[in-house]
């Protein structure tokens, strides 16, 4: 062929996604981009063989190498694949953004359905051009009588075209770096940007240096391949030990010595490509922990392996984490036929499930020219949906066939699941019934357990009704059983509310710090009632959207209310009695605690050892758990708000002490004492009051002495 020159046919609507120094926003993606290029050839060759159209020969591997010269400043590409002729050369390569592999597939589309091929994206020749001054062609088509074809290009318009001397079926492109790009042919950063991409690819790829001194290494003569090159034949004297005691014995042992084998940078069958069956636990375990360096052992994983109505597969894993320590970033890995393309693209992967480790592989993705992002389109959406309803399926399937594991389980993965039914309706719809809560007891009930009205032990019943034997009378006239009136110590009769038990079991108490709330958790649990534990920040907009989402459900923090659980039965006279003396005892108080807005009220609680307690309303609670959120430096959040109250026990001796010596000399000084050990319950004191606290207490220990 005689020598061609001419300049590169681009289209119009096709050169500004293609300019060089803009193609990618990674240089270093040519690397993928050209191997992958060379995993298209063969597998396009691949097809070719099946359909009887071309047949590899006996010492011919299907594999890519990558040769790097750092003295000469090149490097080199050789794949094994279909070659071009220079037909193809000037069709797909002359004529920039022309997709040979969209061409290839629709000529063969009704032949074959096995191997897919990575490169319809176009262009991806073109990366070469980011990194290298210079990029030659040398290539040789499979077609019988081909000839093979010398292409070149400086990085213009201009090409020049010619007969080569290739031998081989397959193409070479040797890359000129430019002085800017030097580190792409470094041994060490060839090798870290190739795992990056194309650990994964389909075909092995090869590292080789360029006038590298030769290694050798020693085999066993058994172990010998068909493809080991025998340098020499060893003979070496291997100690025997003697038997029953005897002296060791020497024996001559054969070595053969051969040119080291070349190891390939890539795992052409990841554990994603096989079907969940043919894989082991510890094939998992092994895979996470080589793809993701963590020596963690995973929690538990999901394989995804879907044909219809689109093609994927992939595996995540749910990884165990210190929340206190670590971030809950995780990273999901996304190929396109076994192509990396990039970590946690969120329009694929659903923003709570970021949290987690996996690879996802779908070639069916709309990518765009640089395989980096994608179009957004409705596809995309449904691949989304179908990675969120396979977790729910798994961790609500595994919530009811091995609970044991789940609750297990649980504290590690909660995170994932409350951030995403926060983030994702259609996952919070499925995972509602299978959320977990663990009580005071430290057993875990779902949200319907947790609604459950609570059945009554016979032998409580029992006990009560002997309590309260007093308070069943006869009918003078029928001789028939009648509920007597209940009275009071003062022998008044006492009004017993009847409860709604409807809105009663539809109330579900917790508790945020069980050291903190400890006084609230002691109550409830002498009262026989439940709470659940919820100390996570991401427990509280949970439980909001739990709410917003479940009609008649409310959390409430135990603290939030006085529940006629914990008060004596009073008498009108006596409720009439304890207004009065909240109304006096809460000026001394608002005088003693210098607090003008501090609500007060005198109950009569069935525990006689607490003195006194706060109270928050639970929507007050929630409006400054969120101003504090975006509070201001300098900001009061003190306590003493609206929807705060503090309770006093009448029926505490310390307290009856206050109700009867408002006037007294140390009065003032119980007030304070009392309010601040009922702060103490509700969260830690600021620095001055607790400075104030702990002097006031020596005072009071002082006052003990005398």
């Amino acid at each position: 062929m005689a020598e061609k020159r001419g300049s590169l046919s681009i289209n119009s609507e096709n050169i500004f996604p293609i300019i060089k120094k803009w193609l990618y926003s990674d240089h270093d993606i040519f690397y993928r981009e050209l191997i992958s290029n060379g995993c298209d050839a063969i597998t396009k060759l691949k097809k070719l063989e099946m359909m009887g159209e071309y047949e590899f020969p006996a010492d011919v591997k299907k594999d890519i190498h990558v040769v790097i010269n750092p003295e000469e400043k090149t490097l080199k590409f050789i794949d094994t694949g279909l070659g071009m002729t220079a037909d193809e050369v000037e069709e797909y390569i002359n004529q920039i953004a022309f997709s040979g592999a969209t061409d290839f597939i629709e000529k063969y589309k009704d032949k074959t359905n096995d191997d897919q091929i990575i490169g319809h994206f176009g262009l991806g020749f073109y990366s070469a051009f980011m990194v290298a001054d210079e990029v030659h062609i040398d290539t040789l088509s499979y077609k019988e009588g081909a000839k093979a074809v010398h292409w070149e290009c400086d990085g213009g318009t201009e090409f020049s075209m010619s007969d080569g001397d290739r031998t081989a079926v397959g193409t070479e492109i040797t890359l000129f770096l430019n002085e800017d790009c030097l580190e792409f042919c470094n041994e060490y950063k060839a090798r870290e940007v190739i795992k990056k991409y194309c650990a994964f690819m389909p075909y092995e790829i090869y590292l080789e240096k360029a006038n590298a001194p030769e290694e050798f290494e020693t085999i066993n003569p058994e172990d010998k391949r068909e493809d080991d090159v025998v340098v020499e034949t060893l003979e070496e004297e291997k100690e025997v030990p003697g038997k029953d005691g005897a002296e060791p014995t020497k024996e001559k042992v054969t070595k053969l010595k051969i040119k080291k084998r070349p190891v390939p940078l890539n795992d052409t069958h990841p554990l994603w490509m096989k079907h969940p069956n043919e894989c082991t636990k510890e094939e998992y375990i092994d895979f996470y922990r080589k793809v993701f360096a963590d020596y963690k052992e995973p929690l538990f994983w999901i394989h995804l392996n879907m044909d219809y109505p689109f093609n994927m597969k992939g595996i995540l894993y749910f990884p165990k984490i210190n929340m206190e320590y670590e971030s809950i970033e995780g990273t999901i890995k996304l190929y396109n036929n076994q192509v990396f393309i990039a970590d946690n693209i969120k329009e694929v992967i659903p923003e709570f499930l970021l949290l987690l480790k996996g690879v996802i592989d779908c070639p069916d993705l709309p990518l765009n020219v640089s395989r980096s992002a994608l179009q957004n389109d409705g596809f995309v959406t449904k691949i989304s949906e179908y990675i969120t309803k396979k977790v729910a399926d798994k961790l609500s399937g595994m919530c009811k066939i091995d609970k044991e594991n789940y609750e297990k389980y649980w504290d590690d993965i909660s995170p994932f699941i409350k951030f995403g039914c926060l983030k994702d309706d259609k996952f919070c719809e499925k995972m509602t019934d299978y959320i977990l809560f663990k009580n005071l007891d430290g057993e875990y009930m779902t949200l319907p357990e947790c609604l459950e009205v609570k059945k009554i032990d016979p032998d409580e019943v029992e006990n009560s009704e002997s309590e309260n034997k007093d308070s069943v009378a006869t009918d003078a006239e029928t001789g028939e059983k009648v509920e007597a009136e209940v009275v009071d110590e003062d022998g008044e009769a006492v009004d017993i509310p009847t409860e709604d038990e409807e809105t009663k079991e539809k109330i579900i108490y917790y508790v945020t710090d069980l050291v903190q709330q400890s006084q609230y958790v002691n109550m409830f649990k002498k009262a026989k009632m439940d709470a659940v534990v919820l100390p996570d920040k991401i427990d509280q907009p949970f439980i909001s959207q739990l709410e917003a989402k479940n009609q008649g459900i409310k959390f409430a923090r135990i603290d939030a209310d006085l529940t006629d659980t914990f008060k004596t039965k009073n008498s009108k006279k006596v409720e009439e009695e304890l207004a009065k003396k909240s109304e006096e005892v809460s000026k001394l108080f608002k005088k003693a605690v210098k607090k003008d807005n501090i609500t007060v009220k005198v109950e009569k609680l069935k525990n006689k050892d607490i003195a006194s307690m706060i109270t928050v309303s639970e929507e007050a609670r929630r409006m400054q758990d969120m101003m504090k959120m975006y509070a201001m430096p300098g900001m009061d959040m003190g306590m003493g708000r609206e929807g705060e109250t503090l309770i006093l026990n009448a029926n505490n001796k310390l307290v009856e002490y206050v109700l009867d010596n408002q006037d007294g000399e140390n009065a003032d000084l119980i007030c304070e004492q009392l309010y601040d050990l009922a702060r103490l319950q509700q969260a830690p004191l600021q620095p001055e009051d607790m400075t104030k606290f702990i002097s006031r207490s020596n005072k009071i220990m002082m006052l003990l002495t005398k």
